[in-house]
């Protein structure tokens, strides 16, 4: 007789106390809308507004259930959270979804949505994760051998029964959620986490050594030749070009010999493994699937010291070709250059999607580019339930509210392409000012600055960013919405100068316009020098967003 566990006792009680009306809802999915690819929930696009919790927040009810109404207060409306194999598969087809049940709970009771985050084969390029009856046979579940012959506590991954064994839990954990998840409340998926080889450049477990001796996968070279010229990423296309564009032999005669081969052997092998689980998931319940990528490798940095094999942004290529089942390729950004860093992620077409970075005011401002000028499906810092202890003070939360009212606004202008974003930073003279085009006009957004404060060379103390988004409504007519940032208007035929003709502050509320305060003299004078600014087609005025709050203005404008 079959074992019946507590949590499946459970689960039965919890499907049926979660039928509702919404039952019929569509599954979450990912649609390209015009110019944009959006997620779609409960039938229609989806902002993600997002926070993660660190590792090891939602391995208990206890811990994790005091911080979910602080984040709603903060303006999320999606929490990624992590759930482990270890946890969910304690002994091998013994599954107890005690956790995940809890987690459905908590969020629907604070109206949130969730990413669920698999912890499974790898964490941080690391196996912590996993069963201890995985991490106890070494036979069955082989680990990453060095060029030495030592052995890493990681799962290699060209071991089949590693890959098999992990399909099978996230199997098991993808037909519970479609069981008992009819409010849709798991949104997103996650599988890995900062997936990659530490140390070395690949694998030399014998099964590994023997795949790269071996020939590329056919699959492989049928995408080079489909994408030859016109859709491989530039490097790609080098270092086939480099080696004579060969459709047959092993990883060195195609690509060369070095750490690029060894890196695209390593991601073609770890993207397989993750499709692997991602598509057994799927089968049970197709919703998105995202792997994430440990953004580390800085200028000069050797492989090894980033994870190799994992989706960094010159491997996207091989993530396309061996892992169809996986949707997003998603980076976490810890590094200063976020515009670069989001520029190489939007590359092959990939939906813009970051599960992990920065909370406080460089929060704000990746959240606002990424959204504004990236057309991301969302935003998400790390360790969120620390940053929403008091919502009222972090720059994020902030920032959510002003997304927030309007998100139905902004999907609308990412789908229309007439959206752009603001991404400053007063120290950094490459984004101390940007220009984008949008309609009639050149827009240009600077550092905010005043009379007052020459002191700070006209830079607000402590602020650092400036930030922000502009929509254009109608041919003269514009929506900002940003913090510590003055635009200006300029008519792209450069024969005339754009004049403010109606200025208002204001706010959405029900996603209605609604006014606070019409601006004019002063709060609309950038500068009295009208003759210099006439020369450089500028009367002078412009829109100033100043506080400590982001802010929303409304602009007509007219030419003369």
């Amino acid at each position: 007789m079959k074992k019946i566990t507590f949590s499946i006792l459970f689960a039965l009680v919890f499907a049926g106390c979660t039928q509702n009306s919404s039952y019929n809802a569509p599954i979450p999915s990912l649609e390209r809308r015009g110019e944009a690819v959006q997620l779609i929930v409960d039938g229609k696009p989806f902002l993600v507004l997002g926070g993660e919790l660190r590792n090891s927040s939602s391995s208990t009810a206890a811990y994790m259930e005091p911080f979910f109404p602080s984040l709603k207060e903060g303006g999320l409306n999606m929490v990624l959270a992590m759930v482990s194999w270890e946890q969910i598969e304690p002994e091998e087809g013994v599954f107890d979804f005690t956790i995940v049940n809890e987690l459905l709970d908590v969020a629907r009771r604070n109206d949130l949505k969730l990413a669920l985050l698999w912890f499974g084969s790898w964490k941080n390029g690391i196996t912590s994760y996993v069963p201890a009856w995985v991490q106890k046979d070494k036979v069955r579940f082989p680990l990453i051998k060095t060029k030495s012959g030592a052995e890493l506590n990681t799962l290699s991954a060209f071991a089949q029964a590693s890959a098999e064994a992990d399909a099978n839990a996230y199997r098991a954990l993808m037909k519970h959620i479609a069981q008992v998840d009819h409010q849709r409340t798991v949104i997103m998926m996650q599988i890995g986490n900062d997936v990659g080889l530490h140390g070395d450049t690949r694998d030399h477990h014998p099964a590994a050594f023997e795949a790269f001796e071996a020939k590329v996968p056919e699959e492989l070279t049928v995408y080079l030749q489909a994408n030859d010229g016109k859709n491989l990423l530039p490097e790609f296309q080098e270092a086939w070009d480099s080696n004579g564009k060969k459709t047959s032999g092993n990883w060195e005669e195609i690509f060369g010999k070095g750490d690029y081969t060894d890196e695209l052997f390593m991601a073609w092998h770890y993207a397989g493994y993750l499709d692997r689980i991602a598509a057994a998931g799927k089968e049970e319940y197709p919703i998105p699937a995202f792997v994430n990528a440990g953004v580390e490798q800085r200028q000069g940095q050797l492989l090894g010291n980033y994870l190799s094999g994992g989706p960094q942004a010159h491997v996207l290529d091989i993530y396309r070709a061996a892992a169809p089942h996986i949707d997003l390729l998603c980076p976490a950004i810890y590094l200063p250059d976020f515009i670069a860093i989001t520029e190489l992620y939007t590359r092959l077409d990939n939906p813009l999607f970051i599960p992990e970075s920065f909370s406080g005011i460089s929060g704000a401002a990746n959240a606002f580019y990424a959204i504004g000028q990236m057309k991301a499906i969302g935003y998400s810092p790390f360790g969120i339930e620390s940053r929403m202890i008091d919502p009222q003070i972090e720059p994020v939360a902030k920032a959510y509210g002003i997304l927030a009212s309007m998100d139905q606004l902004i999907l609308e202008h990412q789908a229309k392409g007439t959206i752009r974003g603001f991404w400053l930073k007063e120290d950094n003279p490459q984004v101390i000012r940007m220009t984008h085009t949008l309609g009639k006009y050149r827009i240009k957004a600077e550092i905010v600055r005043g009379r007052n404060q020459a002191a700070t060379g006209g830079v607000p103390a402590g602020i650092g960013f400036g930030c922000g988004l502009v929509m254009m409504i109608a041919d003269d007519e514009y929506i900002v919405a940003g913090q510590n940032i003055q635009v200006t208007f300029e008519p792209v035929d450069g024969k005339s100068t754009a004049g403010l003709a109606k200025v208002q502050q204001g706010d959405f509320v029900n996603g209605n316009w609604t006014p606070s305060r019409w601006l004019n003299g002063d709060d609309i004078q950038l500068r009295y020098d009208l003759f210099e600014a006439q020369k450089e087609n500028q009367s002078g005025q412009g829109l100033r967003l100043r506080g400590d709050d982001p802010l929303v203005q409304r602009v007509w404008l007219y030419d003369y």
